[in-house]
């Protein structure tokens, strides 16, 4: 049996591993076999987890297998096992192995032979050669009898090299004392740790690079940021050793996106370091570190941007409170990722200046809020006293309630016209006043209408009034015009007015009352004869008798001096006398012939009474 050794050889470019056999070794060289038998250990061991990773993270039952690797004769051997019962499909076990050594560069043109074994047995049911450019694939689910020398060779070599995987709790035993190399010596059995959780799985060609060389018998490894210099590590240690120097000289919001971008990319690029690089725990630290101010840099990004928004809409005045309210929004949203940059941070010295012009703008816009709420307020109680004005105009019935819409109407219109323009409620008392106007005017000519309705309805009341007093007076000639004024004044009372039907109920008596006075009148007017007549028949060189005309007829009284003239005539009995007695005679009798001429002419019933009101004479037409 050949055994073999790892010897380091350190070239301008990559570190490599070559195999050599035990008897071309010096005494040197196996001085230093265990160092290099320990670097191809972690490098095996390395590519196992790697392997375990892809089985957790595509095959269905991948936790139940595990996975060793190991050299032999310069020919990388990988062995998978899992316990009895578990269902396998050979082919996509294989090609696993495949896709996954197919993203390992150092693999490419490597020969590689893959054992599938049933745990507990000790040769293998299955198994695949494989060469990642025109592999060839001998693949054999169950070892037969007529290949059974080569078979049994390939399993005292398997044997020899990848001794028995066992599930149990302890370490297996190595009975042949010439096997060299055991993959699973000295690892914990992964399948009875019950409480692990299957490894997500990773970019299998970022995390290992390992070459075996072909004929020449070299065993290359080339992993980033392990066994060279870190670019990506050095290149972030730089940025955090400049970051105080360039944050300095950033001027605009373009300098600290690009500052950010810059900071990004180099997190970015501190992710490619594994996890067993010496580098690793350090990159961490230094990735978090710029995250960190990549992201103040962000916020302090977004503020500056909210702040540009707040500026370009204060270029134009607000026309709502809402408006106001949203500015003043935009204005905190942009102080408040400011204010907690301390005075030691290195973004403070940026962004203090702009901290206080900020605030002034907020103060700003706090000062128009508080002097806006003063109209707001002045809006919302004109538009609830308006609300009133609508309430009352629905219900008036009266003179003094049209006067009290007009006068709420009018405080509304006050409230409104004094809101400035300046002020976002202007608008909206812009559009009120539109509406609310012609309410007010119609609520004045309303007002109007009723002051005139009300003059004019009591005018007419009074005219009324005289027209009585004058028939009473039995002057027919004033009752009428005053009958006319009356009635005409009822009239003209407008239909809109609350009085108009009670000035419509008067034209019909008023109407009946002018239309009776004209007819007195025109009675009255007839009997003018009448009276001329009677003043010249009563009248004499002593006053005869006094009359009085009315629709009653004509009443006339003798005077107490013609009926004086009248007795003593008649009494005396002398000559002279009787001349005297038989003129008087003949001129009483006279008097009533005069009289009941002027009685047929007046159509009027006459009647003539004596000193003691006794008729004496009474005479009907048509008698």
């Amino acid at each position: 049996m050949v055994g073999y050794t790892v010897h380091l050889y350190s070239t301008n470019e990559h570190p490599s591993f070559s195999v050599l056999t035990d008897t071309e070794n010096s005494i040197e060289d196996q001085q230093e076999g265990s160092m290099r038998v320990a670097v191809q250990q972690e490098d095996l061991q390395l590519l196992s987890k790697t392997l375990q990773e892809q089985f957790l993270a595509e095959v269905p039952s991948g936790e139940f297998f595990q996975i060793r690797c190991a050299v032999n004769k310069d020919q990388l051997m990988i062995l998978a096992q899992h316990p009895v019962g578990v269902k396998v499909d050979t082919h996509e076990i294989f090609a696993v192995l495949e896709e996954a050594l197919q993203s390992l560069p150092p693999y490419q043109d490597q020969p590689v032979q893959c054992f599938l074994r049933i745990v507990g047995e000790k040769l293998p049911y299955a198994k695949r050669s494989l060469t990642m450019k025109g592999y060839r694939q001998v693949e054999s689910p169950i070892i037969s009898q007529d290949d059974e020398d080569q078979e049994d060779e390939d399993a005292a070599s398997f044997s020899s090299l990848a001794l028995p995987l066992s599930y149990s709790t302890t370490t297996d035993t190595v009975e042949d004392e010439e096997a060299v190399f055991d993959p699973l010596a000295g690892t914990p059995d992964l399948l009875t740790n019950s409480s692990q959780r299957p490894l997500k799985k990773i970019l299998l060609g970022a995390v290992v690079g390992i070459s075996l060389l072909g004929s020449g018998g070299a065993y290359l490894i080339t992993r980033p940021c392990v066994m060279s210099v870190c670019q990506e590590f050095q290149a972030a240690q730089q940025l955090n050793t400049q970051f105080r120097q360039l944050i300095s000289r950033a001027r605009s919001e373009k300098d600290l996106t690009a500052l950010q971008q810059q900071l990004e990319t180099t997190s970015t690029a501190l992710g490619v370091i594994p996890a067993w690089s010496s580098y690793y725990q350090q990159a961490a630290e230094l990735k978090t570190n710029l995250s960190g101010r990549s992201e103040k840099i962000s916020q302090v990004n977004k503020a500056l941007q909210t702040a540009s928004v707040a500026e370009q809409k204060m270029q134009t005045p607000a026309t709502s409170q809402g408006e106001l309210q949203a500015r003043q929004q935009l204005w905190r949203q942009a102080i408040t990722p400011l204010e907690v940059i301390n005075p030691n941070h290195e973004l403070y010295r940026l962004v203090q200046p702009k901290l206080l012009k900020y605030r002034i703008h907020l103060q700003t816009i706090n000062q128009q809020l508080l002097a806006q709420e003063k109209w707001v307020k002045k809006l919302a109680d004109a538009k609830g006293v308006a609300s009133v004005a609508n309430k009352w105009e629905t219900t008036a019935k009266s003179l003094k309630d049209w006067q009290k819409v007009q006068s709420t109407w009018q405080v509304v219109i006050n409230a409104l016209n004094v809101i400035p323009q300046s002020s976002p409620a202007s608008q909206e008392a812009q559009q009120l006043l539109l509406e609310y106007k012609p309410k007010l005017a119609r609520a004045r000519d309303r007002v109007t209408i009723e002051q005139l309705a009300a003059k004019s309805y009591q005018q007419l009341l009074s005219i009324a009034s005289q027209a009585k007093a004058y028939e009473q007076k039995q002057e027919w000639q004033a009752a009428v015009i005053y009958w006319q004024q009356a009635l005409q004044a009822a009239k003209q009372i407008s239909n809109n007015s609350l009085y108009y039907t009670q000035a419509q109920s008067l034209i019909t008596p008023y109407s009946t009352s002018l239309q009776q006075a004209q007819e007195k009148l025109i009675l009255n007017n007839s009997w003018q004869q009448t009276r001329a007549d009677l003043n010249k028949t009563c009248s004499s060189e002593i006053r005869i008798c006094n009359f009085t005309v009315d629709d009653k007829g004509i009443i006339v009284k003798i005077t107490p001096e013609y009926e004086q003239v009248l007795q003593s005539t008649i009494s005396e009995n002398n000559t002279q006398d009787s001349e005297a007695a038989v003129g008087v005679a003949n001129h009483w009798q006279t008097l009533q012939e005069a009289l009941t001429v002027i009685s047929e002419n007046a159509n009027l019933p006459l009647f003539i009474y004596n000193v003691q009101d006794q008729v004496i004479y009474m005479r009907t037409p048509g008698e």
